[in-house]
């Protein structure tokens, strides 16, 4: 529900506050006296096209704020969510702004947003009905689903499985097309991943093979200073046999054994310093040991190096191709494996292909019973909700019109499915294409309801259908601009009474020029303008009482203080509450 907007700088409005209620609103005021601005407003609010022709003579910006109401949960607050707006308490406040440039900007809970997020958000917040701005039901998808929520179960109940299959059908189609329009490039993709697993497995590459490898190679190359270097170390620890009287450590340390052994037994600190020397030899003992048995097991052959480098570089060839960003063995042998999963995929297409056009197949015949149910359970509600708008007209100085609504198939003899006997094409929501058909005189021929009526006329049927329609259509709020253009007396008095019983199930605002209508009304504005020619803060009011009568006298006879007029006003609003 929209609770307030506040417009600054826009056309005639210098800054001015627009306080709403649940009901029926009535927006009332001298002609020229910027009533159309607060259609103008909400239209910017709801993401309308943006013109520097709005903005007030020596302003810079126009703006337009709003505060409406929205449930938790409801389709409009998780789209505002999902782009970042937050609620306040429950309201969702939304601002446009236009400079004198033409430049726009959005915000939406708080949140800079794109303009077309706001049109998004439109159809489940308002519907707009206005001489030159018809918005909701005139678009042919929205006259579907407002069809369907007529019909009630009889659609709901196919339509939920209808939408299972629908969204299986296309992802079913998307692989299939996937894989028969991309097949030339799965069998050189194929031919590809052949090639290199065969290319591996040739070589056979160990896990940590190219690590080990490495250390080999680096060994061998250097086998003769590694044996030299082992060789003069073991004979500095252990002695040279070729030089007796050498000094080597081992002869060193045990000398000092010896020394320390004399006299341990008379200080207990020499003692434990003689342990330590003992370590010392036994250590130094083992490491000559082992250096004699590294230097005696070095293997210098020149033919394992050409095995070992002729091995690397098979596996560098490899790695370079598939070793993936760390170019090692270990990303080969995860290359392999994933490619020979890929591969069993690919070759096992033609299973795939015979198993998705069966599905296919399966799916649509089962999505042309849900269709055809469809169109049956729509073609029955449409000619109720036919008769009922007619009737509605009939009381809206439309007497000779028409409602009918077309339901229709496109043929689609190559992709689609079968309905009434036919091939036509379908959509997420069946086979159908719902259009609302005016004739508005007999002999005319029924056209669009956008096509087939004046401005005036237009309003009138679009107030029929949201008032058939009440409770079907969960729109919470509908703006009425001039829907009584072209009407009056009795029929003027059916405008008001259809806008209130609209009111009882939604929020209802009319800019109306008729006081026939404004009785009507739970709740009255009245827009004027001080003497400088602009609304201000103050120019926007709410009417009750002697001053709501006032109002009603002008807009009967245009003098407010016309005893007839007022005798007139009072019978209006004593109807109107009596007939609510």
């Amino acid at each position: 529900m929209l609770e307030e907007m506040r417009i600054r700088s826009l056309g005639v409005i210098d800054d001015a506050v627009v306080e709403l209620s649940p009901g029926f609103t009535a927006v009332t005021g001298e002609t020229g006296a910027g009533k159309t601005m607060v259609v103008t407003s909400l239209g910017l609010l709801l993401g309308g096209r943006a013109d520097a022709a709005l903005v007030r003579v020596g302003a810079k910006a126009a703006v337009v704020e709003g505060r409406l109401t929205v449930r938790p949960g409801e389709p409009a607050a998780l789209r505002a969510e999902e782009a970042g707006a937050e609620l306040d308490d429950g309201a969702l406040l939304i601002s446009r702004t236009v400079s004198a440039e033409g430049r726009s900007r959005a915000h939406l809970g708080g949140r800079s947003v794109p303009v077309g997020l706001l049109a998004e958000l439109a159809d489940d917040l308002v519907a707009v009905h206005g001489q030159t701005d018809q918005q909701g039901l005139l678009r042919p998808s929205r006259q579907r689903k407002a069809l369907d929520r007529f019909a009630g179960d009889a659609v709901a109940v196919p339509h939920a499985k209808y939408t299972v299959a629908h969204r299986r059908l296309k992802a079913v189609s998307a692989e299939l097309d996937e894989i028969t329009t991309r097949a030339r490039e799965r069998a050189q993709e194929a031919d590809l991943l052949r090639f290199g697993l065969e290319e591996i497995a040739a070589v056979e590459p160990l896990a940590g093979e190219d690590t080990e490898l490495s250390a080999e190679a680096e060994r061998l190359g250097h086998a003769e200073a590694l044996a030299s270097a082992a060789a003069l170390a073991h004979a500095a620890l252990a002695g040279n046999p070729e030089d007796p009287e050498g000094v080597d450590a081992n002869t060193l340390v045990a000398g000092a054994q010896r020394s320390v052994d004399a006299v341990r037994a008379h200080d207990p600190a020499l003692a434990a310093l003689a342990e330590r020397i003992g370590e010392i030899g036994i250590l130094l003992g083992d490491v000559a040991g082992e250096l004699a048995g590294y230097a005696d097991n070095l293997d210098a052959d020149p033919l394992r190096l050409a095995a070992v480098e002729e091995r690397r570089a098979a596996l560098t060839q490899l790695t370079r191709k598939y070793g993936g960003a760390e170019g090692d063995v270990a990303g080969v042998l995860a290359w392999s494996q994933e490619g020979a999963a890929r591969l069993t995929e690919l070759d096992g297409d033609d299973d795939r292909i015979g198993e998705l056009t069966a599905e296919r197949d399966v799916l649509r015949d089962e999505m042309s019973g849900l269709a055809q149910a469809l169109t049956d359970a729509r073609t029955e509600a449409a000619a109720r909700f036919a008769d009922a708008v007619t009737a509605e007209l009939a009381s809206l100085a439309m007497p000779h019109a028409r409602v009918t609504i077309d339901i229709r198939q496109t043929e689609d003899a190559e992709h689609g499915i079968e309905v009434g006997g036919r091939r036509v094409a379908y959509h997420a929501s069946g086979a159908d294409e719902v259009e609302l058909l005016l004739a508005p005189h007999p002999g005319a021929h029924p056209r669009p309801i956008g096509k087939g009526a004046s401005g005036g006329e237009l309003s009138r049927v679009m107030l029929a259908v949201e008032v058939v329609f009440a409770g079907a259509d969960p729109v919470p709020t509908y703006l009425f601009d001039e829907v009584d253009a072209g009407v009056g007396g009795k029929a003027a008095v059916e405008v008001g009474r259809r806008l209130a019983k609209l009111a009882r199930s939604a929020q209802v605002v009319v800019v109306t020029h008729l006081p026939q209508v404004a009785a009507f009304a739970d709740r009255q504005l009245l827009v004027e303008k001080t003497h400088d020619g602009s609304v201000t803060r103050s120019g926007v009011t709410v009417l009750e009482g002697e001053d709501r009568v006032r109002e009603l006298s002008r807009m009967l006879a245009g003098q407010e203080d016309s005893e007839t007029a007022r005798a007139h006003a009072e019978e209006l609003l004593a109807t109107a509450r009596a007939d609510v």
